[in-house]
């Protein structure tokens, strides 16, 4: 089922105050808790979502021109450098504040902020135990990948076919390996390998 802009705008809205809502109850431990980014805590991976909400867009452009045009490098700097300087409370504001910011990341549109955000709470979730965004919510925002998205993660499903338990999803037009929609984003997003690869 694909989705209006209007309805991945509504989804994109109530994960970003489901993630708020989580965060709020989170205990320092699990600020600092590792997440599924590699090298990032829980800490890291809020300021790397509410990144767009706190730094102009002109500053992450010459941010990213003096990571000489590397995207992930200038996020892990970044990152790094906003929870040096900013509380997990004063994140968590961020994202509650910003819950319907407008933000879309380029070339993604909104189906590629929704994307964004629930990767990013499963980035939190998974390693914490805690519950993740509803299924439905997890299909929207894997959407159909083209190659270069799953390229971009490193992910190659060729011969393989996954499809949701949960969910109306899927991807890829192989053997079915058959698996819950957050399992599915996890993997296409590169936090999990390929079953059977």
């Amino acid at each position: 089922m694909t989705l209006t802009d209007d309805e991945l705008r509504t989804e994109t809205f109530a994960e970003r105050r489901r993630l708020a809502d989580l965060l709020g109850g989170l205990t320092p431990e699990q600020w600092a808790h590792p997440s599924l980014c590699e090298g990032w805590r829980v800490r890291e991976v809020v300021a790397h979502i509410t990144l767009a909400y706190r730094h102009s867009g002109l500053r992450v452009v010459a941010g990213i021109l003096a990571s000489g045009g590397n995207f992930n490098r200038y996020a892990d700097k970044i990152a790094r450098k906003d929870t040096a300087t900013t509380s997990d409370a004063e994140l968590l504001e961020s994202l509650r504040d910003n819950a319907e910011h407008p933000w879309t990341p380029p070339r993604g549109g909104q189906a590629g902020a929704l994307a964004h955000d629930v990767l990013h709470g499963l980035d939190i979730t998974e390693p914490l135990g805690l519950q993740s965004a509803p299924p439905a919510r997890i299909a929207a925002a894997i959407g159909d990948p083209d190659k270069r998205q799953l390229k971009y993660f490193g992910v190659d499903l060729t011969g393989v076919s996954l499809r949701g338990t949960d969910a109306n999803i899927t991807i890829g037009d192989g053997e079915p390996v058959d698996l819950p929609a957050k399992d599915i984003a996890l993997i296409v997003g590169g936090r999990r390998p390929v079953p059977g690869q």
